[in-house]
């Protein structure tokens, strides 16, 4: 059974974070969830004037009570009388927020990614990638959050991206939970090889339907198995492609998959981040 009994939410006071909280506390009101806002203060390096709250002119003290203080003003303009614990935690905020994560048995680590003008879709930051990398729990990201969702936006469509292998499983009940907890549409995408992965000699047109129709049949299964009804989308080509695409066809509110670091659909390093840069909406990676 799904369950977020605690969300950790940090935050760096941009546009993205303010655009994540209307996220954050719809699937905390969804949970009953307690929920952490984090801001991390970084050691100063480099020039004063390149650092935050005059950074170097301060002391740790010192920029621990700024932090303090616009965390809190944050909290109070952001979430108003929605109850959360407020923390402020120093050094890097990778291993900050990874970190926290263990020590809270967090069950859900909520953060936007970014990206800048026309670049914006090929940028994963830094500190998104490593907390991807490193936490061990579900990590909830979004690309396009610079501009907040209107105040009743809601989940009314899932996609559902699996590999096919047993490290399908756990995003694939997770989704399943998500569209009936919603009464969401729910939809199962899987990329089957295209030209580039295998010999083309072999990808010719009665092959690629063989392997469409073998996933299907699959799909299939795993959908009788768990009594629900939900719509399949098969395509060949690169992971990332087909579910942005199969995103944006379905217009989903959410994109839901895997990142174990075993073979398969979930590969971190190979289809993960490409995955979250190109999604048209948030993604929860297990």
């Amino acid at each position: 059974m799904l369950s977020f009994k605690t969300i950790l939410f940090p935050v760096d006071f941009s546009e993205r974070c303010r655009g994540a909280v209307h996220h954050v506390r719809a699937i905390a009101t969804r949970f009953q969830s307690k929920v952490i806002v984090l801001n991390v203060v970084e050691t100063p390096t480099g020039y004063p004037g390149d650092l935050d709250f005059g950074a170097l002119a301060m002391g740790p003290e010192d920029r621990h009570a700024a932090a303090q203080t616009l965390l809190e003003k944050f909290v109070a303009e952001e979430f108003s009388s929605f109850p959360v614990e407020v923390r402020v935690e120093a050094g890097d905020p990778a291993t900050a927020i990874t970190w926290l994560a263990q020590q809270e048995h967090i069950d859900l680590i909520m953060m936007p990614t970014h990206g800048y003008g026309s670049f914006r879709r090929f940028i994963l930051g830094s500190v998104t990638a490593k907390v991807l990398h490193d936490a061990q729990c579900a990590v909830w990201t979004g690309v396009h959050l610079d501009n907040p969702p209107p105040p009743d936006a809601s989940v009314e469509s899932v996609v559902c991206a699996i590999d096919l292998t047993d490290a399908s499983c756990p995003p694939f009940k997770a989704a399943v939970q998500i569209a009936q907890d919603h009464l969401a549409d729910l939809t199962i995408t899987h990329a089957v090889p295209g030209t580039d992965a295998i010999p083309e000699r072999l990808m010719d047109v009665e092959f690629r339907q063989h392997l469409i129709g073998e996933a299907q049949a699959r799909i299939e299964s795993m959908l009788a198995g768990s009594g629900v009804t939900a719509s399949i989308c098969i395509e060949s080509g690169d992971v990332h492609k087909v579910v942005s695409g199969c995103a944006r066809a379905h217009r989903a509110d959410l994109v839901v998959i895997g990142r174990a670091r075993h073979n398969g659909y979930g590969r971190l390093r190979t289809h993960s981040y490409a995955i979250i840069r190109e999604s048209p909406c948030p993604v929860i990676s297990l």
